[in-house]
């Protein structure tokens, strides 16, 4: 590299620093999005559009949050950013389900406290803020999917369906947690609804480990007679946020860094079809599993769900 080689780099730096299009570092080595692509990506008001619902549901099942509790994603540069649950992919469809009726227990794989992009809580946003102060104590004292899956799950009956939110944080921990595998199986064969957003389908490869459960409706039996594995979410579609957008990312300071991997190419070994190739506020639903593709759609994503546990519980 010679001296104007440097300087051109300097320049581009610079501009890039001036214009807000480098990533904040809000500590050594720990950053939130730049200020340019958080205007673009976190606005301060969500598209909420306080849908009512003639018959609100009256019973007993609940709906049970699955939510990382790991706030720090290192990424192939070693620089590691601050995340977790995106605000407005969970409070968006809080607000669904308080509207329609239905409790939402909150769990993490060991009951430590939810971690949350605080920098994406869009601040003018009466609605969003009031949901999430109700619901900031169960944030902060979850539930342990551990304890759940040990102690509770084989008899339990309290739920129509498993909600896992995104933000890069859901990429952390759940999808290589087998007790939420275990869980998701669980779900799966009780015929309960999925809901997942943007990043959430990433803890649905947990599905895939330690799966050996006899019970397992989407095992098969080979010519012996043995059961033979399959994914539970194999052959299915669903929209979630695209890993093409995802290598982006970095270059508007999005994120500090190369994501370490990228959970769409994943699902889609495992037989899973990704169908959007933007964000764009993108909602699916394949039998039991309710997508969206990113916060744009957590409105119809939120309307949706809610509407369908409402027709299959009536």
């Amino acid at each position: 590299m010679n001296i104007q080689d440097i300087d051109i780099k300097e320049m581009l730096d610079k501009a890039k620093d001036t214009l807000g299009f480098e990533p904040q570092e809000t500590e050594a080595g720990i950053y939130i999005p730049s200020k340019s692509s958080l205007k673009l990506a976190a606005p301060n008001k969500t598209n909420y559009d306080h849908s009512e619902y003639d018959n609100p549901y009256t019973g007993d099942k609940k709906i049970l949050m699955v939510c990382t509790e790991q706030q720090y994603m290192t990424m192939e540069n070693g620089n590691k950013f601050d995340t977790g649950n995106h605000p407005v992919e969970m409070m968006v469809p809080l607000l669904h389900f308080k509207k329609a009726g239905f409790e939402v227990d909150i769990f993490t794989p060991t009951g430590e406290s939810v971690k949350v992009e605080q920098w994406a809580m869009p601040e003018d946003d009466v609605d969003v803020k009031q949901i999430y102060a109700e619901y900031e104590s169960k944030l902060n004292k979850p539930k342990s999917i551990a304890d759940f899956v040990k102690n509770d799950m084989a008899n339990s009956d309290d739920y129509a369906a498993i909600f896992i939110p995104g933000g890069h944080g859901a990429m952390l921990g759940l999808p290589d947690d087998k007790n939420l595998g275990k869980l998701l199986r669980w779900s799966y064969n009780k015929d309960l609804f999925t809901l997942v957003i943007c990043h959430g389908p990433a803890a649905l490869l947990s599905a895939n480990l330690d799966s050996s459960d006899s019970s397992n409706k989407a095992n098969e039996a080979d010519k012996n007679g043995n059961a033979k594995r399959d994914f539970i979410f194999k052959g299915y579609e669903i929209v979630a946020f695209p890993t093409t957008m995802d290598k982006q990312m970095p270059k508007i300071g999005y994120l500090p860094g190369t994501l370490p991997w990228y959970f769409g190419e994943k699902l889609e070994d495992l037989g899973v079809t990704i169908t959007n190739k933007l964000a764009t506020g993108h909602t699916h639903q394949d039998r039991k599993l309710i997508s969206g593709d990113g916060p744009l759609a957590a409105n119809d994503f939120g309307k949706m769900s809610a509407e369908a546990l409402l027709k299959a519980l009536s």
